[in-house]
Parts: C-alpha cells; structure tokens; sequence
C-alpha cells in the first residue's frame, strides 16, 4: 500500500484524528492498530513503532469516553509533571488543586522523569479520558504533544518557564533573568571563579538553558566559569554531595558554585562540612527554587525563591478563563527573589 503524504490526515488540523487515520498512515489494519493501542502482547516490536510513528505524526489519542457520555468532555484536568520527588512540584499542584477544587473541577497526574518520549505517551492516554484541559511543566515539547493538543480543541497551560513561546499561555519565571541575576550576585560579592552544578543530564531544557545563560552573563562580567559538573542521575541531596566532591577535586581553586536545584547545594553543604570547607568563608554556594528545608539548615542556603504555590493558582486560573475563551493568549511571568541566607 502507498503511504499517504502526511498532510493530507487530517486537513482540519482541529478535527480528531481517528484510528482509521492511523491504520491508512501506518499501511496497516485498524484491527492492528487497536491491538497496539490497547498494548497487546502479540504485537510486535515493528508494528508498534510503525503505528507509534503515524499516531505521533497525526496527533492519535483514543478516545475511551466514546459512546459512554453525550458529553465531549469530562470534569478532569490532565497535569503532567516531570517529577514529584522534591520539594518543587508538590507545591505548585497544591495550587492548581486549591482552584481547580473550587471549579468542580479534578486534576489527574502523569509523571515523565524528564522523558520527552514518555511525555507524549502519558499525554496520549491521559487524552483518551477526554479532559476539559492540559496542564505541562515547562515549555519544550516533542511535535506530536502540540498536534494531539491541537486537535482536541481544549485549552492548555504551560507552567515554569516563559522564556519560549507556550502553545498557548504559560505561567512561570524567565530563568534567563534568573541565571543573569546569579551571575551579578557572585560578581557583586567578589567571587572570582564560579562552578556550576546540575542533574537530570540537564533535562529538561530550561535547565540547560539557564546554565547557558549564567554562562554567557559571567563571560560579560570577566569571570568565566572554571567548571562544571553535570550528574546523569536525579536530583538530590546525596548526588549533590557527591557532585560537589568531585567538581572541587578536579577544580579545587572554585571560590562558589550555582547549582540547578536546591537539592543538590543542600548536598554540597553538607559535604563542605563533612570535609572542613567553610561555606561561606572557603566557598559561597547558591541554589534554585528556595525549598523550605534550605531555610532551617545550620547554614541558611542562599536560593533563587520561585512562587511556586502562586504558579499554580494563576495556572488553574489561566485554564479556566480559557475554557471559557479558547483564543485567550496570555504570559504571566510571577517573578523571582534571590534569599542570600548565609552560603554566599
């Protein structure tokens, strides 16, 4: 069978795209897609990427509410997050719950671990549950999120990072200002030869994207970065310490140190006390995201706050002006504080 040029499925770009779709797209049955799409066993490797692709392409979701209700949605709200693990996005789904309770209104998580790929299949079945609206973290996202998005005709909102372009609105902070902000900070307190520390092999983008920019900031002020130390693993308390030790064994003359996270220069501290470094005599270490538990260590952790709670009560509101006026387009950026503690 001749494969079909993509842009011929659909050519409403907001009409659903059916399973028929993406058995004439993938050349093969709509039995076969079903059989995929309900994660058969028998289905081979080669099928299932096959069919995969040509949902990816189209935009695919089933639709499990099919026949059950009269209505085209449901009164849930699909948030995806990358990582409950820390103390980040707790916070802003407490706020996203506090509104979206008031509004009769559920929210149902996914979690990715940072996985673009994983993004788009949790997306996807998420989808099949017909939700009145799509919450994500961040701003970058694999083609097909924003094509099964498109077509579902509902509203979305992007949370964290208003530095690119959201499908439609975002709510968050410019970590470019942030890291620019660091950067003058260390500058301002005398520091001569800055590190950098992040995890999560810097996913997702915002994260490298900061790192970039503190980058570029202390080239400008005429105190490049001496090193860096980026970690495969998650973030935590533990991979911090570990990465600090071994960013100062290969850069031992590093007067401070940014860190992607606060978990990680919570870690640091720790180490710099195990191993007699003074914090901030010997070393002036600075976090991201003003996590509770940095204001209650022996040494108060220098961060930069984010207003995460308020990032998702104004996310929750978003969505919901914007189910009411699906055209609304709107950037909220919340702003930052830098808590200087006592570690810088």
């Amino acid at each position: 069978m001749t494969k079909p040029r993509i842009d011929t499925f659909p050519s409403d770009r907001t009409r659903r795209a059916t399973l028929r779709d993406v058995a004439q797209l993938s050349g093969v049955s709509e039995i076969s897609v079903s059989r995929v799409m309900r994660g058969a066993p028998s289905a081979s490797e080669r099928l299932r990427s096959r069919v995969l692709a040509a949902a990816d392409e189209l935009g695919y979701t089933p639709n499990r509410l099919a026949g059950a209700l009269k209505t085209s949605s449901s009164n849930l709200v699909a948030v995806i997050v990358p990582s409950i693990g820390n103390g980040v996005f707790p916070e802003v789904l407490d706020g996203i719950e506090s509104v979206l309770a008031d509004a009769g209104l559920r929210p149902v998580l996914g979690i990715t671990q940072y996985d673009r790929a994983q993004e788009v299949q949790v997306l996807r079945d998420m989808l099949a549950w017909s939700p009145m609206g799509v919450i994500l973290a961040g701003t970058d996202h694999e083609p097909a999120v924003t094509r099964m998005i498109e077509q579902q005709g509902i509203p979305v909102v992007e949370f964290m990072d208003i530095d690119r372009r959201p499908m439609q609105s975002a709510v968050g902070i410019s970590n470019f200002k942030a890291a620019v902000a660091v950067a003058d900070l260390l500058a301002e307190r005398g520091y001569k030869r800055p590190g950098y520390i992040g995890a999560w092999s810097e996913r997702p983008d915002r994260s490298k994207a900061r790192r970039l920019a503190f980058e570029a900031r202390l080239v400008e002020l005429g105190i490049p970065l001496i090193d860096k130390e980026i970690a495969p693993l998650r973030a935590s308390a533990e991979i911090g310490a570990q990465t600090t030790e071994t960013l100062l064994t290969r850069s031992p003359d590093i007067d401070a140190i940014f860190f992607a996270n606060d978990d990680q220069a919570l870690g640091a501290i720790f180490h710099c006390q195990r191993t007699g470094r003074k914090v901030p005599d010997d070393i002036g270490l600075i976090g991201f995201n003003g996590i509770e538990i940095g204001r209650a260590t022996p040494t108060i952790l220098a961060s930069v706050v984010t207003p995460r709670f308020q990032m998702g009560v104004e996310t929750a509101k978003l969505l919901l002006s914007a189910a009411d006026d699906l055209s609304t387009r709107e950037v909220i950026d919340l702003g930052f504080e830098i808590r200087l503690g006592e570690s810088i």
